[in-house]
């Protein structure tokens, strides 16, 4: 990469200790890399793409630009279909905002039958998913640079 890269973390607060756990990951990852970051919450996954168009309408008017994203949250299947719901629409929309504005981003949003199942995928000691959200976002940011686009 030219310069070191700019990330945003954008993170669904819905599980805390979840979020935080792929967030240290994530971070980690970043900063092996020489990036920086900067974080904003969502209360949920829901949440996640409309955060995200937000940011993307804001960088059209701004300096503050970003040169990838990384998308963090958990759901976990529940009793009702609210979990394909939130777990269908969300990368739905976030998919059709990646393709349309060529985004690099790093999808670490985990759809889980339970908690045991969150925990080993946001621990950076198990599955790490933060962190190879955040690895996928570096790897798309080199591509876009590659291509010049």
């Amino acid at each position: 990469m030219s310069t070191a890269p700019k990330i945003l973390i954008i993170e669904a607060r819905f599980y805390e200790d979840i979020a935080d756990a792929l967030a240290q990951g994530a971070i980690a990852a970043i900063e092996a890399a020489g990036g920086t970051f900067e974080r904003i919450a969502v209360p949920g996954v829901l949440e996640i793409p409309a955060a995200l168009s937000m940011v993307m309408t804001s960088m059209e008017n701004s300096d503050d630009v970003y040169d990838g994203f990384v998308l963090l949250g958990c759901v976990i299947r529940g009793e009702t279909s609210h979990y394909d719901i939130v777990a269908n629409e969300s990368a739905r929309v976030i998919m059709d905002l990646v393709v349309d504005a060529d985004l690099a981003l790093g999808n670490g949003i985990l759809t889980v039958e339970n908690a045991d199942q969150a925990w080993a995928r946001a621990r950076a000691g198990e599955k790490n998913k933060g962190g190879a959200a955040a690895e996928a976002a570096l790897q798309m940011i080199r591509l876009r640079e590659r291509l010049g686009v």
